[in-house]
């Protein structure tokens, strides 16, 4: 017989009235349940008494054929009188309405392919040129795994947020254009803006880190593309150096937005499985079925940390190495630091070091050519509650970006040798996106008992989780 494993935090008596509110929505959905279904019950018999009548009323139709042919086949017009006079009504107008113009989706043979870029978790990209104007694009195909279902949700929704968006630092939709086969839904393509470069393949061929007055113009551009999205109820949900791309004018652009979609406040429960593991927020890997902006916020920080060094600041191997990753570079949560956090799903079977490190001492020690307002940026961005990790309008305004050296104007920026306009990209052990119906929810169980805190002397009384 199970028995329900009983959780590492002390119950008390918010816990226990949580779990009273659990289970009388639980019955409320039932009592609910049970009422829709009485009303589809009774409605049907409704119906079916309806068409039993109709039924009868047919049949004695066809017996009172002669009565019927004596009546008026049209009841006579009557005009409407008012104290004796009639009153001639004028003839009705019908209403109507402007109707859209449906425009014809240009076939996909207009454009001349010249080379293959890369492929991505959603989509094949290649570079194309119009054939009309000679314009250079990227030409994206929607990946249809199972065509029989129709289009994925996920290539709906980057059509849908990527025409309702028009900013420079996000890449635009120029059109959508299909196969020469229109029979077969699976030929379905997305003309995009075509940017020689993207920042994870720059980071992997430059010799050198980017300048700090190039970090800071990188990151302002990308931050302006995301406050851009969430003034519009927009969640990218993917944010990583691979999805950001950099044109030979300095200008850089959010792509991919196979996994964006909109949201509100309260934001509704969505999918945890969002994000690329080593940009996922702590909130996703502990299971929190509501979210909103943060998660792109800690996405961002994780970039700002990559441009710093030139590697993935948070490289873990699955999802409870990512966390315990997370934990040594940002800190232990605990209650006054991020309030209500053991109530998540996946915390409750978390063991956690008895003497927490605070997390701003590991990064300034990690990053100590960082001034005192980009120390804290990062720190910012990096808050394991997402209650406190900065909108991406007051990243905007940050002290960091007004101090010496300024950001380097996008006409100075340097240019690189362009990699998707010579050869396909390659990608050096980076994860994928998490793939709607092949990734494994994380369960509770799988975090039991797997931190384990122990002083370390010989670092200076630090600590490191490991696995037990």
């Amino acid at each position: 017989m199970s028995t329900k494993q009983k959780s590492r935090w002390a119950d008390d008596e918010e816990d226990a009235v949580l779990e009273a509110q659990r289970k009388k929505e639980k019955e409320e959905k039932k009592r609910a349940k049970a009422e829709k279904q009485r009303r589809a019950d009774e409605a049907a018999a409704l119906r079916a008494a309806e068409l039993q009548g109709e039924a009868a009323a047919v049949a004695d139709s066809s017996n009172n054929n002669t009565e019927l042919s004596s009546r008026p086949a049209k009841r006579r017009r009557i005009s409407p009188e008012i104290e004796g006079v009639k009153v001639e009504l004028p003839p009705a107008k019908l209403l109507r309405f402007p109707s859209p113009e449906w425009k014809k989706c240009r076939s996909v043979e207009d454009y001349e392919k010249l080379n293959d870029i890369e492929e991505g978790a959603y989509g094949w990209v290649s570079r194309a040129k119009d054939s009309r104007t000679g314009n250079v694009v990227a030409l994206k195909r929607l990946k249809m795994d199972n065509a029989n279902d129709g289009i994925p949700v996920t290539g709906l929704r980057e059509i849908q947020t990527l025409m309702d968006c028009e900013h420079p630092n996000i890449v635009a939709l120029q059109e959508v254009v299909v196969g020469e086969d229109t029979s077969k839904i699976e030929n379905i393509f997305l003309v995009l803006d075509f940017l020689e470069h993207d920042l994870k393949t720059l980071l992997e061929d430059m010799s050198e880190p980017f300048l700090t007055s190039e970090i800071k113009t990188l990151l302002h551009q990308l931050t302006s593309g995301v406050s851009y999205l969430h003034q519009n109820w927009i969640l990218h949900r993917d944010l990583k150096t691979s999805n950001l791309l950099l044109n030979n004018r300095g200008v850089l652009k959010i792509a991919d937005f196979g996994m964006a979609r909109y949201f509100g406040d309260p934001p509704p429960k969505m999918t945890q499985l969002v994000v690329t593991l080593w940009y996922r927020a702590p909130e996703l890997l502990l299971g929190a079925e509501r979210y909103g902006t943060p998660v792109d916020m800690w996405s961002i920080g994780c970039i700002f940390g990559e441009l710093l060094t030139k590697e993935p600041l948070l490289q873990g191997k699955n999802e409870v190495d990512e966390l315990s990753k997370i934990f040594e570079l940002c800190g232990i949560p605990t209650e006054e630091t991020w309030p209500g956090f053991k109530r998540l799903p996946n915390a409750r079977s978390l063991r956690l070091p008895q003497n927490p490190v605070s997390q701003g001492s590991v990064l300034r020690a990690k990053f100590p050519f960082l001034t005192k307002a980009g120390s804290q940026l990062l720190i910012d961005l990096l808050a394991l509650n997402p209650g406190k990790r900065p909108s991406a309008q007051e990243v905007l305004e940050h002290a960091f970006f007004r101090e010496e050296p300024r950001m380097k104007s996008a006409e100075m920026f340097p240019t690189f040798p362009s990699k998707a306009g010579q050869e396909k990209r390659r990608r050096r052990g980076t994860p994928n996106a998490p793939m709607r119906g092949n990734v494994p929810e994380i369960k509770a169980t799988d975090f039991s008992g797997i931190f384990a805190g122990r002083e370390d002397e010989e670092k200076g009384g630090g600590f490191s989780l490991k696995l037990i």
